[in-house]
């Protein structure tokens, strides 16, 4: 025996778009516990490089909330203008930095390399092995 069934089949309801979130915006001032960790900064930062490379604070900048950036001046040979960093974070309503992440960047008067040039644009036709043996002086 079988059933007939007069109503029509259920029809999908269109799936709703995911609500847009917004980006989290970034503080304009840094957390007041994290700006004042500096000892707790350069703790981190002498853990992995000796105590002569590592210069005077320059600033403390927000990441995010709970999120520091310290910057130090760098004393490291052939990194003039560079900066050591240290980031610093810590817990809702917590008293205590803890260092995330330490490393090196540049600053805005470092000097960097020039822009990567892919070997296949570096050697030019003419660039042949006689050219370049005369640049040599005549190995």
């Amino acid at each position: 025996m079988t059933e007939s069934t007069d109503s029509p089949a259920p029809v999908a309801e269109p799936a709703k778009a995911p609500a847009k979130r917004r980006p989290p915006r970034k503080p304009t001032k840094p957390d007041a516990v994290l700006a004042a960790a500096v000892g707790k900064a350069r703790e981190g930062l002498l853990e992995v490089i000796p105590e002569e490379q590592l210069g005077d604070h320059v600033s403390a900048s927000p990441e995010a909330d709970r999120l520091v950036t310290h910057r130090f001046e760098s004393r490291l040979a052939g990194y003039q203008g560079w900066h050591w960093y240290a980031t610093l974070s810590r817990v809702p309503r917590g008293k205590d930095a803890s260092v995330c992440e330490v490393g090196l960047l540049p600053s805005d008067y470092s000097l960097l390399s020039p822009e990567w040039v892919p070997w296949a644009e570096r050697v030019l036709p003419e660039d042949d092995q006689d050219t370049v043996s005369d640049a040599r002086g005549g190995e």
